[in-house]
């Protein structure tokens, strides 16, 4: 199949389509989408704050490349996401809006204007994602490090979760994430084996696992994340499998939400996924001894993140719950200035 224009939206670079979904989107033209997930636009004075806030300390967040639905929502509860080594990814998938493109050099004040924001925001838990670095030699790992020392400075006894790209599987560069401390180490392995090698080319679906598995190995008591994206192409009994996957990889929180096309130029929505099917998913996760599944059409990998971690402490199936104390449990789910 021929490959779609270089930069079809005349900003983003996107993966050409092809064989991955089971027939035409159901997302066409003039078709309502169901009614769980219609969300309110942004807007708020809160959420004006936050946009001002971020463009002050020149920074990026995932809520706002990656086009997330909950925008609205998390930024008048002054939660946001921040995304760490530019805006600019040096991988492609298929359902990322996040822009693909040659970065621009290290920006090595960034991680101590993230945590000033982050300090400035009132925060107690914290959540940076970012984009793929493959131009570096260590993937930006020494980057990621800094940043979470910085944030422990800024605001002592700051929960931050990490959500970095695979590092090309490199077991140094992983550790120098870890060994940094974070409170979370999250992977996104986001669709079934089948699919993984047409959707995400730049990651492999065992790799994916092996960082996973590596974080629980290196660090045990380290706690680990996990995401699946539902409507990309999957069949409802490939769902499962993934989960089991994740558990044998050691991972102990996984979020699962729908897939929703960014762009025309992205991949299709395959199918609308229904609250119902979700809710069996995370029964059967725990089922399986995940600590902890957050699952609906609407939840992504940092929706309400500290909440997530949260009710996995509270249900007692956490390891090493003993380390966070009711006064840490208490800050999770964000704070105000």
């Amino acid at each position: 199949m021929a490959e779609r224009a270089h930069n079809p939206t005349g900003r983003r670079l996107h993966l050409p389509i092809a064989g991955v979904t089971n027939g035409p989107g159901v997302n066409q033209p003039g078709v309502r989408k169901p009614p769980w997930l219609k969300v309110k636009l942004p807007g708020g004075a809160v959420y004006r704050e936050l946009q001002h806030v971020m463009r002050d300390a020149d920074l990026h967040t995932v809520c706002e490349e990656a086009m997330c639905p909950n925008i609205g929502e998390c930024w008048e509860a002054r939660e946001a996401t921040f995304l760490l080594l530019g805006m600019k990814c040096t991988r492609r998938c298929g359902f990322c809006d996040v822009m693909t493109a040659k970065p621009d050099p290290v920006d090595r004040d960034e991680p101590a204007r993230i945590a000033a924001t982050a300090a400035r925001m009132g925060l107690r838990y914290v959540v940076i994602t970012g984009v793929a670095r493959d131009d570096l030699a260590d993937g930006g790992a020494a980057v990621w490090a800094e940043t979470i020392a910085a944030c422990r400075a800024a605001v002592p006894g700051i929960d931050v979760e990490v959500l970095p790209s695979d590092f090309k599987g490199g077991e140094r560069d992983l550790a120098t994430v870890l060994d940094a401390g974070p409170t979370v180490f999250a992977h996104n392995l986001e669709t079934v084996p089948r699919l993984h090698p047409k959707i995400r080319p730049a990651f492999g679906y065992a790799r994916s696992l092996d960082v996973l598995r590596f974080a629980k190995g290196h660090l045990p008591d380290q706690v680990t994340k996990s995401n699946l994206i539902l409507g990309m192409g999957e069949h409802p009994d490939e769902v499962v499998p993934a989960l089991a996957d994740l558990h044998a990889a050691g991972v102990d929180i996984v979020t699962m939400g729908q897939y929703l096309q960014p762009t025309p130029a992205h991949l299709p929505v395959d199918r609308w996924v229904t609250p119902e099917e979700f809710a069996a998913h995370a029964a059967a996760g725990e089922a399986l001894g995940l600590a902890h599944v957050e699952a609906g059409p609407l939840v992504r990998s940092s929706y309400h993140a500290g909440t997530q971690l949260r009710r996995a402490i509270d249900a007692g199936r956490l390891a090493n719950a003993s380390t966070h104390t009711p006064a840490d449990r208490a800050g999770y789910g964000g704070a105000g200035l």
